[in-house]
């Protein structure tokens, strides 16, 4: 018991990251606002951040670079997509809030459901 609270201590980073990667997970099952999923996978994308910048640290180097340019790359155009990727989901929580005027997931199902049945009936 004892040293798995020692490896927890050597590799705090790696436990913040798995912390925050469930944060996020459980925004996205468990809540009906999609402005709050947007902002839970938000904070899924910065728990892998945080572990590829983390696994990308090099020990005991004496040179000065102390990072594996592979990981970093790789964080640095993760990045860059989540934020494309939130900056389109974000506009398009916007458009459904001003068609239907909620966010809520349950709501949105329901409005979405009756409109589908209007437009069937209406073409019959």
């Amino acid at each position: 018991m004892n040293n798995m609270f020692t490896h927890l201590t050597e590799n705090y980073e790696a436990c913040v990251a798995v912390i925050l990667f469930a944060i996020g997970m459980c925004m996205l099952l468990f809540d009906k606002n999609l402005l709050k999923k947007v902002i839970g996978l938000d904070i899924m994308d910065s728990g892998v951040f945080l572990l590829l910048a983390d696994r990308g640290y090099i020990t005991g180097r004496t040179a000065r670079i102390i990072v594996d340019p592979i990981p970093a790359g790789l964080v640095l155009t993760g990045i860059v997509v989540s934020v494309s990727v939130s900056a389109v989901m974000l506009s398009l929580t916007v458009r459904i809030y001003q068609t239907y005027r909620t966010l809520d997931m349950d709501k949105l199902y329901m409005m979405m459901s009756h409109k589908k049945r209007q437009k069937e009936d209406g073409e019959q």
